[in-house]
């Protein structure tokens, strides 16, 4: 009796070290909120995320969406957006990304390809946008690479954690 009780503790404690212990995902469907992004070019920046916002990218097995703004800072509320100048508009509408569409993984290269996107050019007929990417436990990370165009001269780096 004493050896079976000695034999259930042992299942018992190796399978919940199983359970702690098990690999995370490597996969990149999930919720993700971005904390951080790096900006080339002429103005380089890094803009921290620190509070929950319009911040998501969300992977299923075939379809991405994603919601940024790619500033720092709060962005002004217009009280009357038909009587808002171009640059009021451009403040506010400038940094807001907002994009959706299909992807594929291939050799550390995450494309994607967008069907609906607050830049009628990202849906242009063979438009595409190819990343880099590192998924290391509950966070991923992607920077520009080219789309159908070419390089990118500038890229950003997005850093997201997984929330769901």
């Amino acid at each position: 009796m004493k050896n079976m009780l000695v034999a259930v503790v042992g299942v018992a404690l190796l399978s919940a070290a199983g359970v702690a212990g098990q690999p995370k995902s490597t996969s990149i469907q999930g919720v993700w909120q971005t904390v951080e992004l790096r900006i080339t070019g002429p103005s380089p920046r890094t803009i921290t995320i620190p509070q929950p916002g319009p911040y998501l990218t969300i992977f299923t097995a075939k379809h991405y969406s994603r919601t940024e703004v790619q500033g720092e800072g709060a962005r002004q509320i217009l009280p009357d957006v038909a009587k808002a100048t171009a640059d009021e508009l451009r403040a506010v509408w400038g940094p807001f990304v907002a994009e959706a569409g299909t992807y594929e993984l291939s050799g550390g290269m995450l494309t994607v390809h967008p069907v609906a996107s607050k830049s009628p050019a990202a849906m242009a007929p063979g438009a595409f946008i190819v990343y880099s990417y590192k998924l290391d436990g509950d966070t991923l990370s992607f920077t520009q690479v080219r789309n159908q165009s070419g390089p990118f001269p500038n890229p950003f780096t997005a850093k997201l954690v997984r929330i769901e």
